[in-house]
């Protein structure tokens, strides 16, 4: 017998809760093949097993906590997998003779092109599109999807609609939903319960914290985006061409948040205890909202990239963010933080600390508005309001305001950037 254990998986996280179970008891798991589905603070983690046999015993049931370290299944080595019963065959299968002798048996279960398809070919899906699966009872092998990579999506299975011959998935006895979604009454009127997300309740609980524990202050101000937007209009088609990934406006800001920390340091810094820590190094975290909430992947050592890199490094993690492949060493170490709003149209808004930064900046949609050129003259010009939320405890009102008229300046004439870094 070997265990199946929960993993190191960070040094800041502890637990887990099962979100799906990939093998079932009595299925022949391989040694390095997926077994179970762990939904963590920050990602999901798919372990893996260190041992070859039959899938004994399933310990914790999915939407159980589990501790790191805690033994969640047992596995029988040298075993084989369970023959499934006659009445459990599809009936174009015929039956193996009853006389058939042990070890032909075991031989025929082994190199069965059916098992062995099954457990190579588990249709590749979303955390949110399995949820969905296992609370409606459908299959995902059915369930048709327009990814190039085969991946189903949450869409895909919302937008399924099984035909009425065809059996739907059984649900094993262990497995129950992650989110069990309740319905009821309040005062006479419908309303429905769902259960958060350990994903969910974490985020709440540390912008609970955050406001709770740092003395958060947000300043205003607003950005000219003309010059940008027509340095990118001028360049965008050569900058594709020559670096194979497109000039958004998050390379400008990320330059110019590392260009303004250079110039206040206590921005790229953090509290701990009755010490402040001034980091050296310009890791930037971009927000990015996925499927299971708001994540901040980090771009590393942003103030050593070039334009293309930034973008290149923004793509990557954005893309790795919908489709739930963020590893926790693309969450961990970030300095500061840049989250875009305008992007959902979100005119001007407070963004909460990402603690333990103690700075992060806002961005926001890019509207035409009247701008005064001088005293006779007025234009309308593509606006954008900005904003930086900081931890008055050691960011002085001079040094948050300093650093977003450096953010204004540096935008307003991009070339400058080149400068700086």
């Amino acid at each position: 017998m070997a265990d199946i254990t929960v993993p190191e998986l960070a040094e800041s996280i502890t637990e887990g809760t099962v979100a799906q179970w990939l093998k079932k008891p009595g299925d022949y798991v391989n040694k390095g093949e997926y077994v179970v589905e762990l939904e963590t603070d920050k990602v999901n983690v798919e372990i893996i097993s260190e041992h070859e046999g039959v899938l004994k015993e399933v310990l914790a049931n999915e939407g159980d906590t589990v501790q790191v370290g805690a033994v969640i299944a047992v596995l029988a080595e040298g075993g084989q997998a369970e023959v499934p019963s006659q009445a459990e065959q599809q009936p174009e299968t015929a039956a193996a003779p009853v006389d058939q002798p042990e070890k032909a048996t075991t031989t025929a279960i082994m190199t069965d092109p059916a098992v062995d398809q099954d457990s190579k070919q588990r249709p590749i899906a979303s955390p949110a599109a399995r949820k969905i699966a296992r609370e409606k009872g459908i299959d995902l092998s059915a369930v048709p999807t327009v990814d190039p990579l085969g991946r189903v999506r949450k869409h895909d299975v919302e937008s399924f609609k099984p035909s009425a011959s065809a059996p739907q998935q059984a649900v094993s006895p262990v497995q129950k939903p992650a989110v069990p979604e309740i319905g009821g009454t309040e005062n006479g009127k419908k309303i429905e319960r769902i259960r958060m997300s350990r994903r969910r309740q974490t985020i709440a609980n540390r912008l609970v914290e955050v406001q709770q524990t740092a003395a958060m202050l947000t300043t205003f101000n607003e950005v000219d985006m003309t010059a940008v937007m027509d340095l990118r209009k001028r360049r965008k088609d050569q900058f594709f061409e020559e670096n194979d990934v497109r000039l958004g406006f998050m390379s400008f800001f990320t330059k110019a948040a590392v260009a303004a920390l250079k110039k206040s340091p206590l921005l790229n810094a953090e509290i701990q205890g009755d010490e402040i820590i001034l980091k050296k190094f310009y890791d930037i975290g971009i927000a990015v909202a996925a499927e299971e909430g708001l994540v901040v992947p980090v771009v590393r050592d942003a103030d050593r990239k070039n334009f293309a890199e930034i973008e290149a490094d923004i793509m990557e993690l954005a893309n790795k963010a919908k489709n739930n492949k963020l590893s926790l060493k693309d969450l961990q170490g970030g300095t500061f933080t840049i989250t875009n709003g305008g992007v959902f149209g979100s005119l001007m808004s407070t963004p909460i600390l990402n603690g333990p930064q103690v700075g992060i900046l806002g961005m926001h949609k890019i509207q035409l508005r009247p701008v005064a050129i001088d005293a006779e003259k007025s234009e309308n010009r593509p606006m954008m309001y900005i904003a930086l939320s900081y931890d008055h405890r050691i960011v002085d009102g001079k040094e948050a305001v300093s650093f977003l008229v450096k953010i204004k300046e540096l935008i307003e004439d991009p070339e400058s950037l080149l400068l700086e870094g």
